[in-house]
């Protein structure tokens, strides 16, 4: 049902008639969600793709320092360029009911402030040129400061398509706009640009975001407005944002530290190998947590069925997320030298201390599905507080015994927070603290299994290391995959004595791939 537009302003454009409803959406919801989840993990596959393809090209043009100098930046240029992408896309996708004049305060305090938050971060620059003492970041700054601006302007179309599910057409516009910024950023590499071609490729793709998704959207802002803010929704984003800042800065701590204490070579080894620990998460869970917030969302009166869904949600992605966790950290050498190449050998060594965090990483990565769900992004960010301080704590004594510490700090950090992290968010629908981990124990258990075996067998020296050594990179990489995920495969059915996680996880992908699970158009 579409709405038509308020016709008090004068100043409103004619545009195409936007519907701000969502009562539709609710019947065959979790159709709906299975569509959604489908569509967006299609989209992050090809945005994966994308940004391997690039990395392996411009990890051959460019050199560790290259990536450690725009590393250096990106570290505080990330933090501000997600602001209102992380707090006002969830209060828009959570709002119950919106119109053109609560929305369009909205979107002008958004410029306004993205606006604002630019030109105090350009003016940064010599502030950071100084504490990292390295002259070259004033210019840097100053130039990755325009990419908050872009990404300000994202904003409010994006989530306005994801308030209607079409998830299908905000996951491709991000797609494409990676694929972009990617083609650019090498032909600006291969031109000799050198660290510059990395800096353009942080503006570019918020820009080029910005510009597809105000093609893709018929909602248009009125005039600027800033009175009548919604006082509600303007809280929850705050709260949201304030939880993904705590979260970022403990998240980002590491490479502030490694970059002070260490140097530009190592933060470019090092940000290379976190880069590919965090990879899941940004093209899994967090892109996924909006249709998690659409769907569950709409099940926050009904508790029982509310609290189903999720744990069928986070069973099958702890079997997933466990057997990846299992085959990147097995083949984490071979990985690197074909994505890298051999002058990388160093960030190869750490991210074996990433590899074993990445399961448990992924199932605490749902713990916001249930605070933003339920409305209770001011729990969320009081567990960020805490979150920030026991990671912190973990960093800090890791940084003193090098990098491949700091790694295994990481991995810490998500095997104590996941447990407590899930059963605070769900407190107030009664989840209970030891259905987390009835939940995940045995994919954790069978991963582990599996990858000591496994690195046992194929990299401990004897026959089969020998033989398995003596193959080209090529084989040896899906050698070990197949290795691995066979014996993860077989004890997973041991551990539950049926085939039960297999058949969700077919079930899951017929569904996606019927036609019904087709991206909207």
């Amino acid at each position: 049902m579409e709405n038509p537009q308020p016709s008090g302003n004068k100043r409103r454009p004619a545009v195409r008639p936007y519907s701000f409803a969502t009562g539709h959406l609710d019947k065959d919801i979790k159709r709906k969600a299975v569509r959604g989840s489908a569509a967006t993990i299609l989209s992050q596959l090809l945005s994966f793709i994308f940004q391997a393809g690039g990395t392996m090209v411009l990890a051959r043009m460019l050199t560790p320092s290259d990536f450690g100098l725009v590393a250096m930046v990106t570290t505080f240029s990330l933090v501000f360029q997600n602001f209102g992408l992380s707090g006002f896309t969830e209060a828009i996708i959570h709002a119950a009911d919106l119109d053109q004049d609560r929305i369009n305060v909205l979107f002008w305090i958004n410029v306004a402030l993205c606006a604002a938050i630019t030109v105090f971060f350009a003016g940064l620059s010599p502030a950071l040129a100084w504490f990292y003492r390295e002259p070259r970041l004033v210019g840097i700054t100053a130039a990755i400061s325009l990419s908050i601006i872009a990404s300000g302007f994202s904003t409010f179309p994006l989530a306005l398509l994801k308030r209607n599910m079409q998830f299908g057409r905000s996951s491709s516009i991000l797609a494409w706009a990676k694929l972009a910024s990617v083609v650019l950023t090498i032909v600006l590499a291969w031109g000799g640009a050198g660290y510059w071609a990395l800096v353009f490729n942080v503006v570019s793709l918020p820009l080029i975001t910005a510009v597809l998704a105000w093609l893709s959207c018929s909602w248009r802002p009125s005039g600027p407005a800033f009175r009548g803010a919604d006082r509600s929704l303007t809280r929850y984003a705050l709260h949201t944002y304030g939880n993904f800042v705590l979260h970022y800065g403990s998240r980002n701590m590491d490479n502030l530290l490694v970059g002070k204490v260490l140097g530009v070579q190592p933060l470019g080894f090092y940000k290379k190998a976190h880069d590919l620990f965090a990879l899941p998460m940004s093209q899994l869970i967090s892109p996924l947590a909006n249709v998690a917030l659409a769907a569950l969302g709409r099940y926050k009166e009904d508790r029982d069925k509310l609290l189903r869904y999720f744990f069928d949600a986070l069973s099958t992605i702890a079997f997933i997320s466990m057997g990846l966790s299992l085959v990147l950290t097995v083949a984490a050498e071979d990985i690197i030298l074909l994505l890298l190449g051999p002058a990388w050998g160093r960030t190869a060594e750490v991210f074996l201390y990433f590899g074993p965090g990445i399961g448990f990483m992924l199932v605490y990565g749902t713990h916001g599905w249930l605070h933003l769900s339920l409305g209770r992004a001011d729990r969320w960010l009081r567990w960020g507080i805490f979150e920030f301080v026991v990671t912190a704590a973990l960093i800090a004594v890791g940084i003193n015994f090098g990098l491949n510490m700091v790694a295994l700090a990481w991995t810490g950090s998500f095997v104590i927070l996941a447990g407590p992290g899930i059963w605070y968010a769900g407190r107030p629908v009664g989840l209970k603290f030891g259905t987390f981990y009835a939940q995940i124990w045995r994919y954790a258990l069978a991963a582990l299994g599996a990858g000591v075996a496994c690195r046992l067998v194929l990299f401990s020296g004897g026959a089969a290391a020998a033989a398995f050594a003596r193959l080209s990179i090529f084989l040896r990489i899906p050698v070990s995959f197949v290795a691995c995920l066979a014996l993860y495969a077989g004890l997973v059915a041991a551990l539950f004595g049926n085939l039960r996680p297999f058949t969700k996880v077919i079930d899951l992908g017929r569904a996606m791939l019927s036609r019904g699970a087709a991206p909207e158009r």
